[in-house]
């Protein structure tokens, strides 16, 4: 099976420790008077948004979306002693839209940090992909990342199924070194625990799609 047909995969050595420092010195201010889990909508800080048209990420996001791949969202989570939190077995469905949409296939929708989102339909986040850089060493006892491999495949799952799924399936955590990239569907269903030392676990989350204009009335928003 080839690894991005699991809904995630791991590169190795991506960024350089100067690289992974750069980024969290251009983040931080953004950090402050956050929300607990870290801070969104980053793209407008040119580091970030630099880094995010890098031809190495943009490669690798070639590599799930094909010829095309458009950076069009930026979040900075930073997970440490200060800020620990658990994120429970769930599927990434929210979109950011450049304006709201009379249709039915979207919704309920919010607005995060000024923006509209609105969770999608399937054949939308097919069209996304996400690219989590590592910032730092995620660990075993820092609260990794961990998938449910091959739970992208079968569309949006209602809460009741996501549990299901993840009492019959073995998950994997995602340990990947500074500088390393995972990269992953938003459909396939994740989660991650608390940490249990005091190191760190900063992770730049930048979301790709083949196109901005998902459909002749649906737009996402850049931010």
């Amino acid at each position: 099976m080839a690894p991005h047909s699991r809904g995630f995969w791991i590169e190795d050595n991506v960024l350089s420790d100067r690289e992974c420092d750069d980024l969290i010195e251009a983040g931080r201010p953004s950090l402050q008077g956050r929300a607990r889990a870290g801070a969104r909508h980053l793209m407008s800080i040119p580091a970030i948004g630099a880094a995010a048209k890098d031809e190495r990420l943009l490669r690798i996001a070639r590599r799930g979306l094909g010829d095309s791949a458009v950076p069009f969202w930026a979040t900075l989570f930073d997970k440490s002693a200060r800020a620990n939190w658990l994120v429970v077995w769930h599927q990434d469905t929210a979109l950011p839209l450049r304006e709201r949409v009379d249709d039915p296939e979207w919704g309920p929708w919010s607005v995060k940090s000024g923006v509209i989102h609105a969770h999608a339909p399937a054949w939308a986040l097919e069209q996304v992909i996400a690219l989590r850089v590592n910032l730092d060493d995620s660990t075993a006892t820092n609260g990794p990342l961990r998938v449910l491999p091959g739970s992208h495949r079968h569309g949006v799952f209602s809460d009741e199924q996501v549990a299901q799924l993840a009492s019959l399936t073995t998950p994997v955590d995602c340990t990947v070194t500074s500088g390393g990239v995972i990269a992953m569907r938003p459909l396939t269903v994740h989660a991650s625990s608390k940490s249990t030392d005091d190191r760190p676990r900063r992770v730049l989350h930048i979301e790709y799609a083949s196109t901005l204009r998902l459909a002749s009335h649906v737009e996402l928003s850049v931010g």
